[in-house]
């Protein structure tokens, strides 16, 4: 596992040992070529990474100049390496701001206040383990539209198994595109112009 691009190119990244589930460089150069495609380039993004594992995502994002990533990561080894290779990124003069924050994703979305204006972000990535329910990503992405965290041009990219029961994307939001890299199916959305919050 590398960072497919930006000023760590090239660098390789630790994996936490039978705990996390990587996205390969594959998709990640895929999904960050779409997102090139949206946003251009990277400098000044605002990037949530929700189910962060070894931080590659996040990471690949900030070696590509985004000014902030707050990564969640739940699990202690998983974090750990997070913070590990975000010190490999680093030393290859990364300057945007890598925030790790150890604790579900549902308790990060619930301690932002809801009148906590600053707390938006241009990407948001969604890539829980498979088994999670989709009830659960579902709330999350409630959430998001309540608390008002997607800027309005932002995207939210959403991570399942392709063998996986389709996800129903609450009416807040509106589906742009799909990818596939091996089991992978990843979703991006954007708030719907009127952003009415419900299922």
């Amino acid at each position: 596992m590398r960072i497919i691009s930006g000023i760590a190119k090239g660098r390789k990244l630790a994996e936490p040992a039978n705990v996390t589930r990587p996205t390969s460089d594959r998709a990640r150069e895929g999904i960050f070529s779409a997102l090139v495609s949206s946003f251009g380039k990277f400098e000044g993004i605002n990037f949530l990474d929700l189910f962060a594992g070894s931080g590659a995502v996040g990471l690949e994002a900030i070696s590509r100049g985004a000014t902030l990533v707050d990564a969640v990561e739940q699990n202690l080894a998983a974090a750990k390496c997070c913070l590990s290779n975000y010190e490999l990124v680093k030393m290859s003069g990364a300057v945007g701001k890598y925030e790790l924050h150890q604790q579900t994703a549902k308790s990060f979305l619930d301690s932002i206040d809801d009148s906590h204006n600053n707390k938006k972000y241009d990407i948001i990535f969604i890539d829980p383990p498979y088994e999670l329910e989709n009830e659960y990503i579902i709330n999350l992405l409630l959430q998001i539209a309540q608390k008002n965290l997607l800027k309005k041009s932002g995207e939210v990219i959403v991570e399942r198994d392709d063998k996986w029961e389709e996800l129903n994307w609450p009416t807040s939001y509106e589906l742009i595109k799909e990818r596939s890299y091996g089991r992978g199916r990843f979703f991006f959305a954007q708030l719907s112009a009127s952003a009415s919050v419900g299922v």
